[in-house]
Protein backbone atom coordinates (compact mmCIF):
# COMPACT_ATOMS: atom_id res chain seq x y z
CA UNK A 1 0.00 0.00 0.00
CA UNK A 2 1.26 3.43 -0.81
CA UNK A 3 3.00 5.08 2.47
CA UNK A 4 5.38 8.38 3.09
CA UNK A 5 7.52 7.38 0.70
CA UNK A 6 5.43 7.09 -2.43
CA UNK A 7 3.86 10.59 -1.02
CA UNK A 8 6.55 11.81 -2.19
CA UNK A 9 5.95 10.65 -5.81
CA UNK A 10 2.47 12.12 -5.58
CA UNK A 11 3.55 15.41 -4.01
CA UNK A 12 6.88 16.15 -4.78
CA UNK A 13 6.60 18.11 -7.82
CA UNK A 14 3.95 20.77 -5.88
CA UNK A 15 5.04 23.74 -3.60
CA UNK A 16 3.15 24.01 -0.75
CA UNK A 17 2.25 27.09 -2.37
CA UNK A 18 0.50 25.27 -4.91
CA UNK A 19 -0.96 22.66 -2.74
CA UNK A 20 -1.20 23.32 1.36
CA UNK A 21 0.44 21.53 3.84
CA UNK A 22 -1.81 18.47 4.82
CA UNK A 23 -1.54 16.12 7.37
CA UNK A 24 1.09 14.07 5.83
CA UNK A 25 3.44 16.94 5.25
CA UNK A 26 3.42 17.04 9.10
CA UNK A 27 4.13 13.59 9.86
CA UNK A 28 7.39 13.69 7.27
CA UNK A 29 8.32 16.65 9.20
CA UNK A 30 8.25 14.83 12.73
CA UNK A 31 10.06 11.53 11.17
CA UNK A 32 13.13 14.20 10.09
CA UNK A 33 13.39 15.16 13.58
CA UNK A 34 14.74 11.94 14.00
CA UNK A 35 17.83 12.63 11.89
CA UNK A 36 21.13 13.12 13.26
CA UNK A 37 21.46 16.71 12.39
CA UNK A 38 24.48 17.41 15.05
CA UNK A 39 27.10 19.65 13.71
CA UNK A 40 24.92 20.28 10.49
CA UNK A 41 22.66 22.82 10.97
CA UNK A 42 22.71 25.96 13.03
CA UNK A 43 20.84 27.13 15.75
CA UNK A 44 18.88 30.08 16.09
CA UNK A 45 21.04 32.86 14.64
CA UNK A 46 20.64 35.27 12.34
CA UNK A 47 21.13 33.12 9.25
CA UNK A 48 18.43 31.33 7.29
CA UNK A 49 19.68 28.04 7.94
CA UNK A 50 20.44 25.63 5.20
CA UNK A 51 17.66 24.18 2.93
CA UNK A 52 17.03 20.62 2.74
CA UNK A 53 18.92 20.04 -0.34
CA UNK A 54 22.10 21.58 1.02
CA UNK A 55 21.62 19.07 4.25
CA UNK A 56 20.81 16.59 1.95
CA UNK A 57 24.57 16.71 -0.15
CA UNK A 58 26.20 16.63 3.59
CA UNK A 59 24.55 13.46 4.07
CA UNK A 60 25.24 11.87 0.96
CA UNK A 61 28.69 12.27 1.77
CA UNK A 62 29.17 10.22 5.15
CA UNK A 63 29.82 6.63 4.73
CA UNK A 64 28.08 4.24 6.67
CA UNK A 65 30.94 4.00 8.72
CA UNK A 66 30.47 8.00 9.37
CA UNK A 67 26.31 7.14 10.31
CA UNK A 68 27.46 4.18 12.79
CA UNK A 69 30.50 6.24 14.22
CA UNK A 70 27.37 8.41 15.14
CA UNK A 71 25.96 5.86 17.37
CA UNK A 72 22.34 5.30 15.35
CA UNK A 73 20.84 2.56 14.28
CA UNK A 74 19.68 1.07 10.77
CA UNK A 75 16.28 2.99 11.50
CA UNK A 76 18.29 6.29 11.38
CA UNK A 77 19.63 4.94 7.91
CA UNK A 78 16.08 4.59 6.39
CA UNK A 79 15.69 7.93 7.45
CA UNK A 80 18.66 9.82 6.26
CA UNK A 81 17.34 7.71 2.92
CA UNK A 82 13.99 8.97 2.82
CA UNK A 83 15.88 12.45 3.45
CA UNK A 84 17.82 12.23 0.41
CA UNK A 85 14.60 11.73 -1.74
CA UNK A 86 12.52 14.50 -0.10
CA UNK A 87 15.60 16.58 -0.79
CA UNK A 88 15.31 16.08 -4.66
CA UNK A 89 11.58 17.27 -4.53
CA UNK A 90 9.93 20.41 -5.43
CA UNK A 91 8.17 20.32 -2.54
CA UNK A 92 11.05 20.10 0.30
CA UNK A 93 14.35 20.69 -1.43
CA UNK A 94 14.11 24.25 -0.31
CA UNK A 95 12.50 24.55 2.56
CA UNK A 96 15.27 25.56 5.33
CA UNK A 97 16.26 24.04 8.19
CA UNK A 98 17.57 26.47 11.19
CA UNK A 99 17.18 25.77 15.22
CA UNK A 100 18.27 22.59 15.76
CA UNK A 101 18.90 21.31 19.44
CA UNK A 102 19.83 18.02 20.98
CA UNK A 103 20.08 17.61 24.82
CA UNK A 104 21.09 14.36 26.41
CA UNK A 105 21.64 13.83 30.02
CA UNK A 106 21.46 10.32 31.60
CA UNK A 107 21.57 11.46 35.62
CA UNK A 108 18.83 13.98 34.76
CA UNK A 109 16.95 11.18 32.71
CA UNK A 110 16.40 13.46 30.04
CA UNK A 111 16.41 13.39 26.04
CA UNK A 112 15.27 16.04 24.04
CA UNK A 113 16.11 17.09 20.93
CA UNK A 114 13.67 19.63 18.55
CA UNK A 115 14.11 20.98 14.89
CA UNK A 116 12.22 24.31 13.12
CA UNK A 117 11.80 23.81 9.63
CA UNK A 118 10.76 26.84 7.49
CA UNK A 119 8.49 26.22 4.30
CA UNK A 120 8.39 28.28 1.53
CA UNK A 121 5.16 28.96 1.57
CA UNK A 122 6.14 31.56 4.99
CA UNK A 123 5.54 29.53 7.55
CA UNK A 124 7.22 27.39 10.05
CA UNK A 125 7.00 23.44 11.32
CA UNK A 126 8.71 22.80 14.66
CA UNK A 127 9.29 19.13 15.30
CA UNK A 128 10.03 17.55 18.22
CA UNK A 129 12.11 14.23 18.29
CA UNK A 130 10.36 10.81 19.86
CA UNK A 131 12.06 8.27 21.99
CA UNK A 132 15.69 7.35 20.98
CA UNK A 133 16.72 4.04 22.26
CA UNK A 134 18.74 5.00 25.52
CA UNK A 135 17.61 3.92 28.80
CA UNK A 136 17.67 7.58 29.76
CA UNK A 137 14.91 8.44 27.43
CA UNK A 138 12.68 5.60 28.26
CA UNK A 139 12.94 5.85 31.70
CA UNK A 140 11.54 9.51 31.01
CA UNK A 141 8.76 8.66 29.39
CA UNK A 142 7.43 5.99 31.93
CA UNK A 143 8.28 9.47 34.61
CA UNK A 144 5.13 10.62 32.67
CA UNK A 145 2.94 8.47 34.35
CA UNK A 146 3.70 10.31 37.91
CA UNK A 147 5.19 13.59 36.84
CA UNK A 148 4.39 16.61 35.08
CA UNK A 149 6.53 18.40 33.64
CA UNK A 150 9.63 15.75 32.97
CA UNK A 151 12.36 17.61 31.16
CA UNK A 152 11.70 17.04 28.45
CA UNK A 153 8.92 18.67 28.30
CA UNK A 154 9.93 22.01 30.19
CA UNK A 155 13.04 21.96 27.32
CA UNK A 156 10.07 21.63 24.62
CA UNK A 157 8.44 24.78 26.30
CA UNK A 158 11.39 26.29 26.16
CA UNK A 159 12.46 25.95 22.38
CA UNK A 160 8.71 27.09 21.23
CA UNK A 161 9.22 30.34 22.85
CA UNK A 162 12.67 30.47 21.30
CA UNK A 163 11.84 29.15 17.86
CA UNK A 164 8.63 31.66 17.82
CA UNK A 165 11.12 35.22 18.60
CA UNK A 166 13.39 33.68 15.79
CA UNK A 167 10.64 33.16 13.01
CA UNK A 168 7.75 34.79 11.58
CA UNK A 169 4.65 33.61 10.42
CA UNK A 170 2.42 30.82 11.00
CA UNK A 171 3.13 28.19 13.33
CA UNK A 172 2.48 24.29 13.42
CA UNK A 173 4.08 21.71 15.79
CA UNK A 174 4.34 18.37 15.99
CA UNK A 175 5.93 14.80 16.48
CA UNK A 176 5.84 11.34 16.62
CA UNK A 177 5.76 9.27 19.79
CA UNK A 178 7.05 11.20 22.73
CA UNK A 179 7.60 14.31 20.31
CA UNK A 180 3.82 14.57 19.75
CA UNK A 181 3.64 14.70 23.67
CA UNK A 182 6.52 17.54 23.68
CA UNK A 183 4.80 19.38 20.87
CA UNK A 184 0.71 19.24 22.75
CA UNK A 185 2.62 19.97 26.49
CA UNK A 186 4.96 23.22 24.26
CA UNK A 187 1.93 24.66 22.35
CA UNK A 188 -0.51 24.43 25.68
CA UNK A 189 2.00 26.11 27.86
CA UNK A 190 3.02 28.45 25.54
CA UNK A 191 2.56 32.27 26.28
CA UNK A 192 -0.06 34.23 24.77
CA UNK A 193 1.74 35.95 21.66
CA UNK A 194 2.78 32.57 20.75
CA UNK A 195 -0.41 30.70 20.91
CA UNK A 196 -2.40 32.74 18.77
CA UNK A 197 0.10 32.17 16.48
CA UNK A 198 -0.36 28.32 16.44
CA UNK A 199 -2.15 26.78 13.22
CA UNK A 200 -2.40 23.18 14.25
CA UNK A 201 -0.55 21.02 16.61
CA UNK A 202 -0.23 17.08 15.93
CA UNK A 203 0.70 14.89 17.96
CA UNK A 204 1.46 10.85 15.87
CA UNK A 205 0.88 7.98 18.46
CA UNK A 206 2.54 9.92 20.93
CA UNK A 207 0.69 9.58 24.57
CA UNK A 208 -1.22 12.01 26.16
CA UNK A 209 -1.42 13.31 29.99
CA UNK A 210 -2.46 13.03 33.25
CA UNK A 211 -6.37 14.53 33.54
CA UNK A 212 -5.26 16.85 36.08
CA UNK A 213 -2.88 18.82 33.32
CA UNK A 214 -5.26 18.28 30.30
CA UNK A 215 -8.30 20.19 32.15
CA UNK A 216 -5.73 23.16 32.20
CA UNK A 217 -6.88 26.61 30.42
CA UNK A 218 -4.25 25.86 27.52
CA UNK A 219 -5.49 22.92 26.15
CA UNK A 220 -8.94 24.73 26.11
CA UNK A 221 -7.51 27.37 24.29
CA UNK A 222 -5.80 24.88 21.96
CA UNK A 223 -9.41 24.15 20.74
CA UNK A 224 -9.90 23.00 17.40
CA UNK A 225 -5.95 23.30 16.34
CA UNK A 226 -4.55 20.08 18.61
CA UNK A 227 -4.75 16.88 15.73
CA UNK A 228 -4.08 13.19 17.04
CA UNK A 229 -3.17 10.44 14.88
CA UNK A 230 -2.81 7.00 16.20
CA UNK A 231 -2.37 3.11 14.03
CA UNK A 232 -5.44 0.85 14.72
CA UNK A 233 -3.83 -1.36 17.04
CA UNK A 234 -2.10 1.70 18.38
CA UNK A 235 -0.51 1.03 21.77
CA UNK A 236 1.83 4.14 22.61
CA UNK A 237 -0.30 6.85 21.67
CA UNK A 238 -3.75 5.38 23.42
CA UNK A 239 -1.27 5.78 26.87
CA UNK A 240 -2.81 8.59 29.35
CA UNK A 241 -5.53 10.75 28.37
CA UNK A 242 -5.80 12.95 25.47
CA UNK A 243 -7.89 16.23 25.39
CA UNK A 244 -8.45 15.85 21.55
CA UNK A 245 -10.64 13.43 19.62
CA UNK A 246 -8.14 11.06 17.75
CA UNK A 247 -8.02 10.05 14.18
CA UNK A 248 -7.14 6.51 13.31
CA UNK A 249 -4.56 5.29 10.45
CA UNK A 250 -4.28 1.92 9.01
CA UNK A 251 -0.90 0.17 9.13
CA UNK A 252 0.29 -2.16 6.66
CA UNK A 253 2.07 -3.36 10.40
CA UNK A 254 0.62 -5.18 13.48
CA UNK A 255 0.92 -4.79 16.77
CA UNK A 256 3.39 -2.91 18.37
CA UNK A 257 4.72 -2.60 14.85
CA UNK A 258 2.61 -0.02 13.21
CA UNK A 259 4.37 2.74 15.53
CA UNK A 260 6.16 2.72 12.59
CA UNK A 261 5.23 5.65 10.67
CA UNK A 262 6.42 4.71 7.30
CA UNK A 263 3.67 1.83 7.95
CA UNK A 264 0.64 4.29 7.68
CA UNK A 265 -0.97 4.25 4.48
CA UNK A 266 -1.80 7.35 2.40
CA UNK A 267 -3.74 8.30 -0.17
CA UNK A 268 -3.43 11.80 -1.81
CA UNK A 269 -2.85 14.51 0.81
CA UNK A 270 -4.14 12.84 3.88
CA UNK A 271 -4.30 9.18 5.49
CA UNK A 272 -6.29 6.08 5.14
CA UNK A 273 -8.33 6.03 8.58
CA UNK A 274 -10.45 3.62 10.11
CA UNK A 275 -13.32 3.81 12.42
CA UNK A 276 -12.51 2.27 15.08
CA UNK A 277 -8.93 0.85 16.82
CA UNK A 278 -8.34 -3.28 17.27
CA UNK A 279 -9.43 -4.96 20.46
CA UNK A 280 -5.96 -5.18 21.23
CA UNK A 281 -5.45 -1.86 21.00
CA UNK A 282 -8.56 -1.31 23.69
CA UNK A 283 -7.64 -4.29 25.92
CA UNK A 284 -3.92 -2.45 26.83
CA UNK A 285 -5.36 0.65 26.86
CA UNK A 286 -7.97 -0.90 29.51
CA UNK A 287 -5.31 -2.79 31.26
CA UNK A 288 -2.61 0.29 31.45
CA UNK A 289 -5.49 2.93 32.52
CA UNK A 290 -6.70 0.78 35.29
CA UNK A 291 -3.47 -0.40 36.74
CA UNK A 292 -2.26 2.55 37.08
CA UNK A 293 -5.01 4.28 38.62
CA UNK A 294 -5.33 1.67 41.27
CA UNK A 295 -1.16 3.21 42.12
CA UNK A 296 -0.67 6.68 43.64
CA UNK A 297 2.01 8.89 41.61
CA UNK A 298 4.18 7.78 44.72
CA UNK A 299 3.62 3.70 43.78
CA UNK A 300 4.36 4.54 40.41
CA UNK A 301 8.00 6.29 41.16
CA UNK A 302 9.08 3.55 42.85
CA UNK A 303 7.86 0.33 40.39
CA UNK A 304 9.36 2.74 37.72
CA UNK A 305 12.91 3.26 39.49
CA UNK A 306 13.05 -0.28 40.95
CA UNK A 307 12.72 -1.01 37.45
CA UNK A 308 14.84 0.72 35.60
CA UNK A 309 17.37 0.03 38.68
CA UNK A 310 17.68 -3.24 37.48
CA UNK A 311 17.79 -2.42 34.15
CA UNK A 312 20.59 -0.12 34.55
CA UNK A 313 22.49 -3.12 36.84
CA UNK A 314 23.06 -4.95 33.65
CA UNK A 315 24.99 -2.43 32.45
CA UNK A 316 22.55 -1.50 29.81
CA UNK A 317 22.91 2.41 28.63
CA UNK A 318 21.13 1.76 25.27
CA UNK A 319 18.46 -1.19 24.21
CA UNK A 320 20.50 -2.14 21.59
CA UNK A 321 23.01 -2.87 24.27
CA UNK A 322 20.77 -6.09 24.73
CA UNK A 323 21.38 -7.79 21.64
CA UNK A 324 25.50 -7.92 23.01
CA UNK A 325 26.28 -10.40 25.94
CA UNK A 326 22.56 -10.75 26.65
CA UNK A 327 22.84 -13.83 28.52
CA UNK A 328 25.48 -11.93 30.88
CA UNK A 329 22.94 -9.09 31.13
CA UNK A 330 20.22 -10.98 32.16
CA UNK A 331 21.87 -12.64 35.07
CA UNK A 332 23.15 -9.18 35.99
CA UNK A 333 19.51 -8.54 36.17
CA UNK A 334 19.18 -11.34 38.10
CA UNK A 335 21.42 -10.87 40.47
CA UNK A 336 19.93 -6.97 40.95
CA UNK A 337 16.56 -8.28 41.66
CA UNK A 338 17.79 -10.78 44.63
CA UNK A 339 20.10 -7.73 45.59
CA UNK A 340 16.98 -5.58 46.22
CA UNK A 341 15.93 -5.40 50.28
CA UNK A 342 12.78 -6.43 51.12
CA UNK A 343 10.53 -3.60 50.72
CA UNK A 344 11.58 -2.72 47.23
CA UNK A 345 11.61 -6.88 46.58
CA UNK A 346 8.47 -7.09 47.89
CA UNK A 347 6.52 -3.56 46.11
CA UNK A 348 8.02 -4.66 42.76
CA UNK A 349 6.45 -7.69 42.90
CA UNK A 350 3.20 -6.57 44.05
CA UNK A 351 2.66 -4.03 41.18
CA UNK A 352 3.90 -6.57 39.12
CA UNK A 353 0.73 -8.82 40.26
CA UNK A 354 -1.44 -6.09 40.65
CA UNK A 355 -0.76 -6.21 36.47
CA UNK A 356 -0.98 -9.41 35.84
CA UNK A 357 -4.47 -9.26 37.81
CA UNK A 358 -5.77 -6.70 35.85
CA UNK A 359 -4.72 -7.95 32.45
CA UNK A 360 -7.20 -11.69 33.24
CA UNK A 361 -10.02 -9.08 34.52
CA UNK A 362 -9.62 -7.58 30.92
CA UNK A 363 -8.89 -10.50 28.89
CA UNK A 364 -12.93 -10.30 27.62
CA UNK A 365 -11.89 -7.34 25.33
CA UNK A 366 -10.38 -9.23 23.20
CA UNK A 367 -13.14 -11.29 22.56
CA UNK A 368 -15.85 -10.59 20.19
CA UNK A 369 -18.88 -8.51 20.89
CA UNK A 370 -20.97 -11.60 21.34
CA UNK A 371 -19.23 -13.63 23.32
CA UNK A 372 -18.26 -11.08 25.84
CA UNK A 373 -22.13 -11.48 27.22
CA UNK A 374 -22.02 -15.06 26.81
CA UNK A 375 -23.34 -15.28 23.14
CA UNK A 376 -22.35 -16.82 19.72
CA UNK A 377 -20.75 -14.47 17.12
CA UNK A 378 -19.36 -13.87 14.00
CA UNK A 379 -15.23 -14.02 13.81
CA UNK A 380 -14.21 -10.77 14.40
CA UNK A 381 -13.07 -8.91 11.35
CA UNK A 382 -9.54 -8.84 9.74
CA UNK A 383 -9.05 -5.47 10.18
CA UNK A 384 -9.86 -5.88 14.13
CA UNK A 385 -7.30 -9.62 14.19
CA UNK A 386 -4.50 -7.10 13.14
Amino acid sequence: MNNLETYLDWRGDLSFKGSPFNPVDNLIFSVFAYLPFDGLVPGFTKTRGLTIAEVAEIFAQLSLKDIKERGWSERIERHISFFLRAAKTKRFSDVRILGYQNHFDQEAETQFAAVTFSLTDGSSFIAFRGTDATVAGWKEDFNMSFMTPVPAQQLALLYLEKAAKSVHGRLRIGGHSKGGNLAVYAAAFSGFWTKRRITAVYNNDGPGFNKSIIAKKGFRELEGRLFAYVPQSSIIGMLLEHSEQYTIVLSTQRGIAQHDPYSWVVLGPDFVCVDTVSDTSRFIDTTIKEWLGALSPEERQRFVDALFDIIEAADISNFRDLSTNWIQRVRAMGTAISNLDNESRSMLLKTAGLLFDTLKENVRLLLPTGERNGEKTKPISKLEEE
